[in-house]
């Protein structure tokens, strides 16, 4: 059959790669409505292994989509981390406690939950919000892309630049060769010591006559792990170098003395490797065991036929000793290299762009892989919804590189030095040059701390965040800046909520019904912009005057207006007495809008002022915003934070600036 006799069909995204950065993009496409597809070349989903640390933002996330409870209730929560180190006799000792999360930084502390799970809770909201148009086609990958160059600037509805080839596989051909069959679920299979198999399933395929047909696309996301074939069409590269440790990974249901192993420890030997244990939901734990005794080659590639679970369980009875460890029931193993690297492009053309580990690589011990991958796509999936629906200049699409490639670099850094520090020989005394600082160590946990959470991420200057300085020097060196007009919002007015980062949650209570909330749970991932009022304290004529005259304003601005309440929600907290305060009489209706089949608008305006239950939140105390005047800030669909300005005449004109650089009309 020739290419022009093939079934050929059209999606707006073609999503290649169906892990947790693939499945956060497919949910985004999902939530917004988008024609998209996600393939991938995988049988089944996964049950068992992989990543399983979730951090604090990673469930912010999930809670703005509707699912953290799920995450919440099944898995294990980590809050206490214990560091253990030789002591002057050489024997191992726990040397100190510190808290797993920093404390006060998020609702949501660390939890550990195996991927299969957090792979169903995306599968689940995707069917739901796509009634079940978007599914997971599997066995399905990609062999051959071609690109209209000529197309790519034109985003004309009916421009489709991309034509993609997928085949079809059989149920054998898309199911991996596990080494110890049906006993134990072995990982090696998907680990970074594997090599990549991609082009040997297409060949078996091709001899197989397996089917093929034709998808023309408007944009596609390579979301396919560190050997990604997308990368390898678009001839980019990751950049950075493997290191020579080794380490194995046991899900065991262990049997031992150790007097920690129910909490997240680290632990170093005198001689013999180092040992993380992060305890999971039912009674399994996950030990990251060091094989010291395992070197790589000549080829710089270790010998992974040398590498089984009593490998790796050996090397931990030698880490642990005198403790006893030995289990009856593995779950799943697997082994990897340590190695940091960092893809030089994370798009091509703004059509065809790349997430999690496709753009890079790290050990997986600080809890990251899947948290950062999540967080690319979270930041991509928006952008791309809004530029298909004709809502967002596509130039919005550059701050994808960016803002997470600078990330990525970050994140580099943060785990080659974490890393070489948990992998490296604990110091004998001050005079110990070659072995590692137990201080330092703690000292990199504790600031690595807020990195790991997600927590301290800061988008720089762009279209997307309007705040002063170069907008190249504080990405990737991509340059983002607005080819309209660039404004800077002001940061004095609310000082805690900082312009490019995620807005922080206080509690809050609802003027209706004086429930408490936190406010953050009101910023939804449905695709729309946030315009947050803080009226200020509206019994004030003055301040009510000036409240009334910004919205009146606000909704009088021909370029906005048609995107109130479409593209742009509104959000309202004041600072006045709940009790001495009417929603219908004292807020102008914007705030709470009426709908003739659901009536008044109850839960928009909200209230920094004492629960029955709760306690006060200091809303205004700890947003930094000034309790008689307010202001006005606008955040991101991702919750970020976009612009800052005054409650009044000019700061209308400031969200009108702001908008102009990011929506078509």
């Amino acid at each position: 059959m020739t290419a022009k006799e093939l079934p050929e069909s059209q999606c707006d995204v073609l999503i290649v790669g169906a892990g947790p950065a693939g499945l956060m993009l497919a949910t985004w496409m999902a939530r917004c409505g988008i024609n998209a597809r996600i393939v991938d070349k995988r049988s089944t989903k996964i049950f068992n292994g992989q990543a399983d640390g979730l951090q604090s933002r990673s469930l912010e996330i999930f809670d703005s989509f509707g699912f953290a409870d799920r995450a919440w209730k099944e898995a294990n929560h980590m809050l206490e981390m214990c560091m253990w180190n030789p002591g002057e006799d050489g024997t191992l000792r726990r040397s100190d406690r510190i808290p797993d999360a920093i404390v006060g930084l998020s609702r949501f502390t660390q939890i550990v939950l195996h991927q299969g799970r957090i792979e169903r809770f995306f599968l689940d909201n995707i069917k739901k919000h796509s009634k079940d148009s978007l599914r997971v086609e599997r066995a399905v990958l990609p062999e051959s892309l071609s690109i209209s160059e000529d197309l790519c600037d034109d985003y004309s509805p009916e421009t489709y630049p991309l034509k993609v080839q997928l085949r079809h596989l059989t149920e054998e051909e898309a199911t991996p060769a596990q080494s110890n069959g049906t006993t134990v679920e072995d990982g090696l299979f998907r680990s970074n010591l594997a090599d990549d198999d991609t082009d040997d399933l297409i060949a078996q395929s091709r001899a197989n006559a397996g089917s093929t047909e034709v998808v023309r696309a408007k944009f596609m996301v390579g979301c396919d792990g560190a050997h990604s074939w997308t990368r390898r069409q678009l001839g980019f590269q990751l950049e950075g170098e493997p290191t020579d440790y080794i380490w194995g990974v046991l899900d065991v249901i262990p049997i031992t003395d150790f007097p920690d192993i129910r909490e997240r420890c680290a632990v170093h030997s005198a001689s013999s490797g180092s040992l993380m244990v992060i305890p999971r939901e039912n009674k399994l734990v996950r030990l990251y065991i060091q094989l010291t005794e395992i070197k790589p080659d000549a080829s710089g590639r270790a010998d992974r036929s040398k590498i089984t679970p009593d490998t790796i369980i050996k090397a931990a009875q030698k880490i642990i000793a005198p403790y006893k460890l030995t289990y009856e029931y593995c779950d799943w193993w697997t082994a990897y290299q340590i190695g940091q690297r960092v893809g030089t492009n994370f798009d091509y053309k703004n059509r065809v762009f790349l997430a999690g580990d496709a753009v890079h690589t790290h050990s997986p011990k600080a809890g990251q892989g899947m948290n950062v991958s999540m967080q690319d796509a979270f930041n991509l999936g928006w952008k791309l919804a809004l530029v298909v629906k004709g809502v967002a200049q596509p130039s919005i699409l550059k701050t994808y590189q960016s803002e997470r490639r600078r990330i990525a670099q970050d994140l580099i850094n943060f785990d080659h030095k974490f890393s070489r520090l948990f992998s490296g020989r604990p110091a004998k005394d001050v005079l110990d040059e070659s072995g590692v600082n137990m201080t330092e160590f703690k000292d990199a946990f504790v600031t690595g701390n807020m990195f790991a959470s997600g927590l301290s991420v800061d988008y720089g200057s762009s279209m997307l965040v309007a705040k002063g300085g170069d907008a190249a020097e504080q990405g990737d060196g991509t340059d983002v800046s607005s080819s309209k007009t660039q404004i800077a919002g002001k940061q004095e007015l609310a000082t805690n909520i900082k312009l490019g980062m995620r807005l922080p949650s206080c509690k809050v209570l609802n003027q209706s019904d004086a429930r408490p909330w936190h406010f953050q749970e009101w910023f939804k991932s449905d695709g729309r912009f946030r315009l947050v009022v803080f009226a200020g304290n509206v019994l004030s004529p003055a301040q009510k005057e000036r409240l009334y005259a910004f919205c009146t304003k606000f909704t009088a601005s021909t370029f906005l207006a048609p995107h109130i309440h479409k593209d742009i929600g509104i959000l309202t907290c004041h600072s006045a007495k709940r009790t001495e305060t009417e929603l219908l009489r004292d807020f102008p209706e914007v705030l709470h809008p009426f709908d003739s089949k659901t009536g008044w608008d109850y839960n928009s305006v909200f209230v920094d002022d004492l629960s029955y239950h709760e306690g006060h939140g200091e809303a205004y105390k700890n947003y930094g915003v000034e309790k008689e005047r307010g202001c006005v800030v606008v955040t991101r669909p991702d919750q970020y934070v976009g612009f800052i300005g005054e409650l009044d005449g000019e700061g209308v004109k400031g969200v009108e600036t702001f908008f102009q650089g990011i929506f078509i009309s």
